[in-house]
């Protein structure tokens, strides 16, 4: 059973609403809403909605969804704000089901809203800082979240405005599985500047508590994280530099393409790891950037060598050296654009002769893989693809701002779903061996066997 928690305060002008959105959902056993003493008829006009009105045991939000689990009956929890409009139709069955499908046991709601100055001023920054592995959340201090019940149990609730970030460390720590669903744009009732600034107060606390609790709260991290960003950043300088007077450009994807295997799969099954692995791979229910993250914390304890190895020696798809050296001989420049790690794209890059390579960044300690990963920022762009924050796309338009180089001469060979949008963007593009009906159809050509076709297929494209 689903139960739905509520915490209000003098929210009367919206509560009703959401209460009755929340009854209308047929996996809804019942709706809880949890009042912090208010004194504008809020806790009447719940209850006049459908909803069972407890009063908080203690002022504050954290105490609150404290006491809404206390009282709920559900095995899975979904908590809702009172100020919510605009709420998507299936906004509680988006929530809940990766975790009645045992896909995640914490789901985060991903959202455009108009504000949000605390989120992008104060806790982004801080956990970009001390808890990079978890920065990529859209929506960090939330409250729009489905958790499972024998979770939310083991966890503390900070009382004031800082529980919604500390849940989410804390899930993480506890190694719980943890999700982002898109729910659509919302509208949140406007707060003060003081009030703002109070919440930021609340935030900075409950983070910097568990930066010291983690180890994190050391200048070493800082310098750490800063050198991670800087490498991140230079990486982009650094492939343009090498394409300065380039005309033309042929962008790989690696797994599947140049490679006839995954490397992330070659390596889970060399470390034992293959099983997890098989939780995450594919997850269309999960961001690029959640899937990624996911998948480099399954890899936390793999030595450095190990990864090194798996690049060297996996096996290189027919015709795949012969085709690159082909283009470049043509004019064209090169370059292999994966979400895989630049530790094993570079090797690969060697391997088959290409000129740049454009991959995440696998953080190591001691030569061993710390399972943090460092998103590159080149799949990035602020007014890049509207369904995908972090897609291969964005490359495309980042090297064309940045060179020059018109999509109509950027050739793009993939094989899977994250290859879609590179495909459809650029002026000639390929399917190698599409994995799906829909790579096929987004790729101007489709080819098998033999990545030489590509040059064939090409000479058609002129």
């Amino acid at each position: 059973m689903i139960s739905v928690i509520i915490p209000a305060l003098n929210e009367v002008a919206n509560i009703e609403s959401v209460v009755a959105f929340a009854c209308r959902c047929p996996a809804v056993g019942e709706v809880i809403v949890v009042d912090d003493g208010s004194v504008d008829g809020t806790p009447e006009a719940a209850t006049r909605a459908g909803a069972r009105v407890i009063t908080s045991s203690l002022l504050g939000k954290g105490a609150s969804m404290d006491d809404g689990l206390q009282a709920a009956r559900g095995d899975i929890l979904v908590y809702l704000d009172g100020d919510l409009r605009g709420l998507h139709d299936h906004l509680i069955e988006l929530l809940a089901n990766p975790i009645r499908q045992d896909q995640a046991d914490f789901v985060k709601a991903r959202f455009s809203r108009s504000a949000g100055r605390v989120t992008a001023l104060t806790a982004r920054p801080l956990l970009q800082t001390f808890f990079p592995e978890i920065a990529s959340f859209t929506q960090p201090l939330g409250g729009i979240i489905a958790v499972r019940r024998a979770l939310l149990e083991k966890l503390p609730f900070e009382t004031d405005y800082g529980v919604d970030l500390a849940l989410l460390i804390d899930a993480h720590f506890l190694g719980a599985r943890i999700a982002e669903v898109d729910i659509g744009h919302l509208e949140h009732d406007s707060q003060s500047l003081e009030a703002l600034g109070q919440m930021a107060k609340q935030v900075v606390r409950a983070l910097m508590h568990r930066a010291e609790r983690h180890g994190r709260l050391s200048i070493n991290q800082v310098v750490e994280i800063e050198e991670v960003e800087r490498q991140s950043r230079a990486e982009f300088s650094l492939v343009t530099g090498r394409l300065a007077g380039a005309e033309r450009l042929a962008l790989f994807d690696m797994d599947g393409t140049l490679l006839r295997d995954r490397s992330v799969v070659v390596l889970a099954k060399q470390t034992g790891r293959y099983a997890a692995l098989c939780e995450f791979l594919d997850r269309q229910d999960l961001s690029p950037a959640d899937r990624t993250r996911a998948i480099a914390r399954l890899l936390a304890g793999v030595p450095r060598a190990a990864f090194e190895e798996v690049a060297r020696t996996m096996e290189l798809s027919e015709g795949a050296r012969e085709t690159i050296v082909a283009l470049r001989k043509e004019g064209y420049r090169v370059g292999i654009v994966s979400d895989s790690y630049r530790i094993i794209t570079e090797i690969v890059r060697r391997r088959v002769f290409a000129d740049f390579s454009i991959a995440n960044l696998m953080r190591f300690r001691d030569g061993i893989a710390s399972g943090d990963v460092t998103l590159s920022p080149i799949f990035e762009h602020p007014n890049g693809c509207p369904g995908h924050p972090i897609c291969k796309g964005n490359v495309l338009l980042h090297l064309e701002e940045k060179l020059g180089i018109p999509a109509s001469r950027i050739l793009s060979v993939g094989d899977s779903a994250n290859d879609i949008c590179l495909l459809r963007h650029s002026g000639t593009s390929i399917a190698f061996e599409p994995k799906t009906s829909e790579v096929a159809a987004a790729a101007d050509f489709a080819i098998h066997a033999d990545m030489q076709q590509v040059l064939a297929h090409l000479s058609v494209a002129k």
